[in-house]
Formats: structure tokens, sequence, C-alpha cells
């Protein structure tokens, strides 16, 4: 009990520093990972609001509230589809862009900075007894 009493904390602690760094930059979590989705996907740095929604799995009535605030805030653009004029792809802006890569690049150094406590061993075996709990727990045991 004492064990996992002290992974919700952890979880908890680790997702307020995780989220000061999006809220630094005006972003929730959820639109941080709509403007690193896009930028993962390369140049153009643009995809389908489906495709985004598939990817973050969440539904696309969701999707499309969090387009509508990214866009809001200039950071997102819908533009037509080439290929299909009935269809849609979101491109980041290059204010988005910028914002992004900032944001990742802080995201990232936070992260190494809440894990540096662990040594490499430390590091790996917690994610591999991470791994183990969550496996137990998609795999419905």
């Amino acid at each position: 009990m004492a064990v996992l009493g002290r992974l919700g904390r952890l979880a908890a602690a680790a997702s307020d520093r995780i989220e000061s760094v999006f809220t630094a930059h005006g972003l929730q979590r959820g639109e941080f990972d709509v403007l690193a989705t896009l930028r993962r996907s390369g140049k153009p740095y643009e995809l389908n609001p489906s495709g985004l929604a598939d990817t973050l799995m969440m539904s696309r009535a969701g999707m499309t509230n969090r387009l509508d605030r990214l866009e809001k805030a200039g950071l997102v653009r819908r533009i037509a589809d080439v290929d299909d004029r009935r269809a849609i792809r979101v491109a980041l802006t290059n204010r988005g862009l910028h914002l992004v890569d900032i944001a990742v690049t802080e995201h990232f150094e936070n992260e190494t900075n809440i894990l540096s406590v662990l040594s490499d061993r430390d590091r790996h075996e917690f994610d591999r007894i991470t791994r183990l709990l969550l496996a137990s727990f998609e795999d419905g045991a």
C-alpha cells in the first residue's frame, strides 16, 4: 500500500512540474500534445484533424475544440487539403512552430531534471518496473 501511495504522490507532483512548463507558454498539456504531434510529422508540419485525433487517442469533437483554441491563439491554421477539396488539414503557423520548439526543449530539460536524482541504472530499473506494472493493467490483470 505504501508503494502505491508514494507512486500516486509522485505522479501528482511530477504532473504539476510538467504542467508548469506548458502553463508558462500559455498551453494546456493537450494543446502541447497537438503542437508536438504536428512538429514530429515533419515539414510542412501538417496533418488532417482525424489523424491527429487518432494519434492522440481522443474524440473528433474534442480535437475540434482543441484546434479551435490553438487556431484562435494563432498557433495552428486550418488549410484546404490540396488532394481533396472536401477535407482540411491542420498546419503549424510560424508562431506555433517557434513556440513548440521552445516548449519541447524546456519539457525535455524539465523531465531530465525530475529524474536527475536517479542513476542511469536506477532509471532503467524504474522504467522496467513501471512498464511491467502498466502492462499488467493494460492486459486486464
